[in-house]
């Protein structure tokens, strides 16, 4: 038997006998949550292991399955017999290959047992979760008087215990005590205070600014409590990490002080958070519309809720600790929830809301109806709650309504600072973007993007922070989030497909590390080695583009096999599209290949002012197939991606809008040409919209029949206006060179004709036609009689008719 085989076997024995101890370990530990939560981490790792031993071996099965073929059937009784070394190579492949689907099916079965392991392990744990929130306690006085009793010998009992260690601490290990207590004030100081001159600029309020704006208060308000917050749990974990490093806490202990340091950082938390909606002593930074009044009174009666909150927390830990009789536990936690109920009826009783008269300084109106029924509803409820005797259920909820409620307020402040921070020219008034600018002189459009890409930093700052506090407040622990973060990344079925993002980021990393690499070897290529070879400019454009193509295939490939695509896939595709094209989808391909090639090169782009052969408009809409052409009559023409590939395409856009207008001028030749060069150059100079750089300049374009030809050249920045300049120059022009009295020349006819007797018409003289003036033709002056016989005196002197 191979090693690969052998080495699975000893995998599967093990793992077999792993999943029986996990089942045990399960009924041992049913009513200990935590010690649930790691062994399902650990079903959920032996199950990925089956299934990974499952798939390394398929190789080798392929392998053994390819070499019974190649020896082929065993000969029949009539044929001739075979070497005994073949039958022995057929005979051993053979119980090789049931020895693989043997442990094929094996690791199948552990798997799906370690799966419903899991599972199991979840409903139990959903099952301790209710019954610890709805076990109900008879609340009465005996119940007080029992907890009284037991109360007085706790008491005793925590003296001593904890009188004890701080004995032993003290007597014998003061040296680690006095290194512990240096340490932590040391981190302390280093990140509360560093943690103000780093981030100063984001927290800071300005008291001196009376109406800062509203996208200034909900930057300042999110940073001013989350920066302060990450900062005091970084003190409050190196210090708890230090006191555990150097053995000072003890097993009894240690919880305590771990519940101790992590109400003191909610507390922190919430009172930041307080503050910066409150603004209690800085009323024009405050986020809600509320009096100055309401502020000073609803501040202290939310820290009261947390501070409760956060000490029946610590002292439930002290009574697990102590091995607390249950009835101490409840009647400590009836008492808080007591508590906070008050608190909440008492807020509801606040008249905080902001006068009619808009001052903050004066006494403020009741609640909203909503906020006011939200507020007596959970007082009212966690007081019901508690009497009927589910005292877990209300402390839990008490603990949902101060902590979760913190948590989600400040999600939602952060999203409201990054919606505010991506509104356009937000992020230019904001202390980092004036920063940025400052430091980078970047651009308008650069700071709108910089302030689109923080928008989605805080976003995806807020869920990655704030969802994970959610579920951990909700009975969740940090295994089951990391597990979860796990199957989000790496394992998404959709039906019979699985998706995993890890993957499908690392292919897009790696396809974007190609291109990179392409575009650095294009220019090496380009610059030191096709340079010094003196290659005509367009071999070299084309080796650079074919190289260019080349590597973004490649690079495309790499991507999507890093991705975890099966490029046999693809390959099924290619031929389908192949068998295609054979029965006449010659058309669509070339239309679809060529729309391939325009979004890749984007010789025009939707916008662009574009002139084909056969129409001319605005781009509307590129797609794949066709390109969408609206005229100027707002008719939309749909023109195939092969005629815009295969044919000439004017864009006027291309690179930029800018553009030529052309105005063409005839005076007379009674003018003085320098004098009309100076005022169409005047002229227009004078437009705004007109370029001074190219400058304006006139050409004297030669001698008409009629008329002196100028063209007035000029550029405006957007092509587009053309029209409208045009035809704003001709205007002026016309008006000032009334006011110059410089003749504009309009179309001339002379007929010369010979009148009869009677005055009519017997024969035309002369004819001639002067050649089109810029001036529209004027009516047609009527010959005189007089004039006639001139005429007709003239042409019997030069010889008679003609």
């Amino acid at each position: 038997m191979s090693p690969a085989v052998q080495s699975a076997e000893e995998k599967l024995a093990a793992a077999e006998a792993d999943i029986n101890r996990l089942l045990a370990r399960v009924e041992e530990n049913a009513d200990d949550d935590n010690a649930l939560v790691d062994l399902k981490l650990e079903t959920e790792a032996l199950s990925r292991e089956m299934l990974e031993l499952g798939v390394s071996l398929r190789p080798k099965l392929t392998e053994v399955k390819a070499r019974l073929e190649q020896l082929g059937k065993a000969p029949g009784e009539s044929d001739p017999p075979e070497p005994d070394s073949m039958t022995a190579e057929r005979l051993k492949l053979a119980n090789e290959r049931a020895a693989i689907n043997t442990l094929t099916g094996r690791a199948e079965t552990v798997s799906v047992r370690a799966s419903e392991t899991g599972d199991a392990i979840t409903d139990m744990r959903r099952q301790l979760f209710a019954d610890r929130l709805f076990n109900r306690t008879e609340i009465g006085s005996e119940l007080f008087a029992e907890a009284g009793k037991v109360a007085e010998e706790e008491r005793r009992q925590l003296s001593r215990t904890y009188g004890s260690w701080f004995s032993f601490i003290w007597a014998f290990k003061w040296e680690a005590l006095m290194v512990w207590a240096f340490f932590s004030l040391l981190a302390t100081l280093v990140f509360v205070p560093g943690a103000y001159r780093l981030f100063g600029g984001l927290i800071h309020r300005d008291p001196y600014e009376e109406d800062p704006p509203y996208t200034s208060r909900l930057s300042v308000a999110f940073w001013s409590t989350v920066i302060p917050t990450v900062a005091m749990t970084l003190t409050a974990v190196t210090t708890y990490l230090l006191a555990d490093s150097l053995s000072i806490l003890r097993r009894d202990v240690a919880p305590v002080i771990g519940s101790l340091l992590g109400v003191l950082v909610i507390v922190y938390f919430v009172g930041k958070l307080a503050r910066a909606v409150l603004a209690p002593k800085t009323p024009a930074w405050r986020l809600v519309n509320i009096s100055n009044g309401g502020a000073r009174l609803l501040f202290p009666m939310v820290i009261a809720l947390v501070i409760v909150n956060g000490f029946d927390y610590v002292l439930s830990q002290i009574s697990q600790t102590l091995g607390s009789p249950v009835v101490l536990t409840v009647a400590q936690g009836f008492f808080s929830v007591l508590i906070m109920a008050l608190i909440l009826i008492a807020m509801a009783a606040v008249r905080p809301m902001l006068a009619r008269s808009g001052d903050a300084a004066d006494a403020g109106e009741r609640w909203p109806r909503v906020i006011l029924a939200t507020l007596l509803v959970a007082g009212v409820g966690l007081l019901a709650t508690a009497l009927f005797g589910y005292v877990g259920l209300a402390r839990f909820a008490a603990t949902q309504i101060v902590v979760t409620g913190a948590i989600l307020t400040t999600m939602y402040i952060g999203y409201l600072s990054g919606k505010a921070v991506s509104e356009p020219d937000a992020f230019a008034h904001t202390a980092v973007g004036r920063w940025l600018e400052a430091r980078y002189q970047l651009s308008q459009i650069s700071l709108d993007q910089a302030g689109l890409a923080a928008g989605l930093l805080i976003n995806l700052l807020v869920l990655f922070v704030g969802l994970p506090l959610i579920f951990l407040q909700w009975g969740f622990q940090i295994q089951d989030i990391e597990l979860w973060f796990y199957r989000l990344m790496t394992d998404i079925r959709i039906g019979g497909i699985t998706i995993s993002l890890v993957g499908i980021f690392f292919g897009i990393l790696l396809f974007i590390v190609g291109l990179i690499v392409t575009r650095w070897f294009q220019h090496w290529l380009d610059g030191s080695v096709m340079s010094r070879g003196r290659l005509d400019t367009g071999v070299r454009n084309s080796i650079k583009t074919g190289v260019g193509y080349l590597g973004v295939a490649i690079a495309g490939l790499i991507g999507v096999s890093a991705a975890g695509f099966d490029l046999s896939s693809l390959a099924l595709v290619a031929g389908a599209l192949s068998l295609g094209i054979g029965f006449g989808l010659q058309n669509i391909v070339s239309n679809f290949v060529s729309g391939l090639i325009l979004l890749a090169e984007r010789p025009f782009k939707v916008g662009d002012w574009v002139s084909t052969s056969t129409t001319e408009g605005f781009v509307k809409k590129i797609s794949v197939r066709a390109t969408e052409i609206e005229t100027f009559t707002r008719q939309s023409i749909i023109v195939p991606n092969s005629e815009l590939i295969n044919s000439p395409v004017g864009n006027w856009t291309h690179r930029n809008k800018l553009g030529r207008v052309d105005v063409p001028v005839g005076v007379s030749y009674d003018s003085d040409p320098r004098q009309v060069v100076s005022i169409l150059v005047e002229i227009a100079g004078g437009h705004d919209l007109v370029l001074k750089n190219p400058e304006p300049v006139v050409h004297f374009s030669g001698f008409g029949e009629s008329s002196l030809d100028f063209v007035l050249k000029c550029h405006v920045a957007d092509v587009l206006t053309g029209i409208g300049v045009r035809t704003e120059l001709s205007l002026r022009v016309f008006e000032r060179f009334k006011a110059e009295n410089i003749e504009i020349p309009f179309p001339q006819r002379d007929l010369n004709f010979k009148l009869g007797e009677n005055g009519e018409a017997l024969a035309t003289l002369v004819e001639k036609t002067a050649a089109p003036a810029r001036k529209p033709p004027s009516r047609p002056k009527r010959v005189s009689r007089a004039k006639a016989d001139t005429f007709d005196n003239d042409a019997d002197a030069a010889g008679g008719d003609r």
